[in-house]
């Protein structure tokens, strides 16, 4: 298998007949071997029997997982990269925005350029301004300037990946707009690349997924800046900064130690003394919270083969598996 195409999907059923249409049409002239497969992510209308129903097509190699409940959809494009079997693993949207006719040339374009990762850029996006194209903008430039993987475009789903690298990396969360800075921890910056590609405005429903809230975002990468530079040693993080109250507390309870025995002053009500103890306490906290997150670190790293979602069903033209 030289290629799997992964969509996740939800609440899609106007989307999923044309949408596996279109792979087609874009795949006919691919000479290797490829696979579809379609992830649905707890959809509570008429999704999956439609999926399932393009089963057993002629030239069609297509699987369709099915999630026991909704569990978003880095956990569904986790797991769609967890059952695909292709060398290489293209990802994309379930809702036509994306054009599957583009992944033939950014799988040439990866080879090329011998990346680990090919990300699309939806240059001419078709979205409204204010609602996506603004929020994505802002969001785009933000994390590329604290992950230091420069991208035009980090929302696009449509992606190129090595299955080798792609699937050393455990997403999690709604970390799917991050995908690049986490295999930037497994890879060189340097072979991650971008590629323009086609975008078409949504024909049917509404988003279901997407940068809707700022706010989230800005959490999100608050923890993807932390995983990318201490997920081995937290310690290092929280233990720097109770280290720096420490010695900012020690100082002031120095300074006010000198001013009550040996000047003779007062200090019991001073404002100074109480931040003094309660940086010392802060300290204190931050240390101890450094040494605990160790432990945690060192037990994940012992049992990491938990994951974000649960199967119920895969079903394809050859068998049905729970």
């Amino acid at each position: 298998m030289e290629l799997s195409l992964v969509v996740p999907i939800f609440n899609e059923e106007e989307s999923v007949g044309p949408l596996i249409a279109r792979v087609e049409e874009a795949m006919a002239g691919y000479r290797n071997r490829w696979e579809l497969i379609l992830v649905d992510d707890g959809s509570t209308d008429a999704t999956l029997s439609q999926a399932r129903a393009a089963i057993g097509k002629a030239g069609l190699d297509l699987h369709v997982v099915a999630l026991q409940r909704n569990f978003g959809q880095t956990a569904a494009m986790q797991a769609g990269i967890t059952q695909a079997r292709g060398r290489l693993i293209a990802t994309l949207d379930g809702d036509l925005q994306n054009d599957p006719r583009d992944i033939p040339a950014m799988v040439s374009e990866l080879e090329r350029r011998e990346l680990d990762l090919l990300v699309g850029w939806r240059k001419n996006r078709q979205d409204g301004l204010l609602l996506r194209k603004v929020p994505s903008w802002i969001a785009n430039r933000l994390i590329g300037r604290i992950t230091g993987v420069r991208l035009h475009d980090y929302g696009c789903s449509l992606k190129i990946y090595r299955a080798s690298v792609i699937k050393q990396v455990k997403l999690m969360g709604e970390m799917h707009r991050f995908i690049p800075a986490w295999v930037a921890g497994v890879v060189p910056s340097s072979r991650i690349g971008e590629m323009p590609v086609t975008h078409h405005a949504r024909q049917h429903g509404v988003s279901k997924y997407g940068i809707s809230r700022t706010f989230r975002v800005i959490l999100d990468l608050l923890s993807v800046m932390f995983f990318m530079r201490f997920k081995a040693r937290p310690g290092h993080f929280f233990g720097s900064l109770g280290l720096g109250l420490g010695a900012f507390s020690g100082l002031i309870l120095a300074y006010l130690f000198v001013d009550k025995f040996i000047l003779g002053n007062d200090i019991g009500t001073r404002p100074l003394f109480l931040i003094g103890v309660m940086l010392f306490l802060s300290a204190v906290q931050l240390i101890t919270t450094g040494i605990l997150a160790e432990m945690l670190a060192r037990t994940y790293y012992r049992d990491d083969s938990s994951v974000s979602y649960i199967v119920r069903e895969v079903y394809s033209g050859e068998q049905s598996n729970a």
